[in-house]
């Protein structure tokens, strides 16, 4: 099927536009093509996973844009960099990575990106509504924006979400349409009990599970509480993510593409006002959807895979904020710690903008005072900023379990906040098993 252009999107190809624009929409026209999309969607935002230095490559791309007068067309954010450019020390690399590091972030704000530099740009005011067409990459801001917002993105990754804000399009294909949002997985977590659903220990080993046994399929999650708040939606997203490339769940009665089930199963036909404007002749049979039932087995399993160091009785640091910490988890974190000194290295990664809000009311003190190191920009499975060795790691974070062990060089324990902190202190492991027996 051959790609539509409009005038605009013939205008911008042309050079009109200046160098980098033309270069932007030659990318995404190309990727267009490849995935056999017949129009682009223009898009109301964008957020780019390309400012982290991967490799030289990265910098040369960003700077052509720059030299090429780009400029982002769309309101558009920033995913971690390399360094953490409030507390330069805290990154441990040569001066070479670290040049390039900063010089790849400086480009994408030089084209008008803002700098907000997190994985969690949900967290900092950019909130697009349900049904806005965006261009996101980084795998959770992807999961979140689809899932809890509402919004519609594909997987867009280095440098394709570049350019997608430079040119303010994107391919319109899978998620962004919405028949291709229903889900055809419906995951049973009635049977769960109550008191586990509540805590957010269990929604990144939920998340865990449903990218093992899911994959890239789309689920419907009932029998959650509707108090299922945002960071335990965050949590579950991001595991989910890492463990099978889920872009877009649904939960029944809490995220707003499923106020029930059957919604969620029927999203893009006819009978649904958020499809898309497509002529659909005969309503089309879709295929009856499974059930899995979450069992007992199945969260203990994905639980173990947690945790490659689960015969330790000691840890060498703590490790918190993939996606990033939000000013609610430090609350939390402020209230577990009550003022008790750290015994061991502890970070908590989250964003320049949290980091200013939880400043002004005295909390990111506190939290240093007890020996609490606070990484902005960055996170520690991105760059080099825990000790250099061969240790165990403790995280409450589904994410940072996932990627440690290859990232880092670190065996992992996986527990909740207040298992890391008591951990912490005392250099002991501590973790609180029984919540799981059911």
């Amino acid at each position: 099927m051959p790609l539509h252009l409009s005038e605009p999107e013939r205008h911008l190809l042309s050079g009109a536009s200046g160098e980098a624009a033309a270069m932007a929409m030659r990318v995404v026209t190309s990727a267009a093509e490849l995935l056999g999309a017949s129009s682009l969607v223009e898009i109301s935002s964008a957020h780019i996973d390309g400012c982290l230095h991967h490799g030289d490559g990265g910098v040369e791309f960003a700077e052509t844009l720059v030299k090429g007068g780009g400029e982002v067309a769309v309101p558009t954010t920033l995913n971690v960099g390399a360094l953490d450019l409030l507390h330069p020390d805290v990154v441990q690399a040569d001066a070479h990575k670290t040049d390039m590091a900063r010089r790849q972030m400086e480009a994408y704000v030089a084209m008008g990106a803002q700098p907000t530099f997190t994985c969690a740009p949900y967290q900092v005011g950019h909130e697009p509504g349900v049904g806005e067409q965006v261009a996101w990459g980084e795998s959770n801001a992807i999961a979140f924006v689809n899932s809890v917002l509402g919004a519609r993105t594909e997987r867009y990754g280095d440098f394709l979400d570049a350019c997608c804000a430079l040119t303010g399009r994107a391919p319109l294909y899978g998620l962004h349409l919405a028949e291709n949002r229903r889900a055809t997985v419906v995951v049973d977590a009635t049977d769960v009990p109550s008191e586990l659903k509540g805590r957010d220990v269990f929604f990144p080993v939920l998340g865990t599970w449903l990218g093992l046994e899911i994959g890239q399929e789309i689920s419907v999650i009932k029998g959650l509480p509707e108090s299922t708040t945002r960071d335990q939606l965050k949590a579950l997203g991001a595991a989910a993510a890492s463990s099978g490339a889920v872009a877009l769940f649904h939960v029944a009665g809490v995220t707003p593409e499923a106020p029930t089930v059957p919604a969620a199963l029927g999203l893009g036909l006819p009978s649904d006002p958020a499809a898309s404007n497509q002529s659909w002749g005969r309503q089309p049979m879709w295929p009856t959807p499974r059930t899995i039932e979450l069992d007992s087995g199945s969260v203990r399993a994905a639980l173990q895979r947690l945790s490659t160091a689960a015969g330790t009785d000691r840890i060498d640091a703590v490790a918190l904020g993939s996606p990033h910490f939000s000013a609610d988890e430090f609350r939390a974190l402020h209230h577990c710690l009550r003022g008790r000194q750290m015994g061991t290295p502890f970070y908590v990664c989250t964003a320049r903008d949290t980091l200013a809000e939880i400043d002004a009311i005295g909390i990111a003190d506190e939290l240093r005072a007890s020996g609490v190191e606070i990484v902005a920009d960055t996170c520690v499975v991105v760059t080099p900023i825990l000790p250099a060795k061969n240790g165990v790691l403790m995280t409450n974070s589904g994410k940072f379990a996932h990627y440690g062990p290859s990232n880092t060089g670190y065996d992992v324990l996986y527990g909740s906040l207040e298992d890391c902190v008591e951990s912490a202190i005392t250099g002991e492991v501590v973790r609180s098993s029984e919540v799981w027996v059911w």
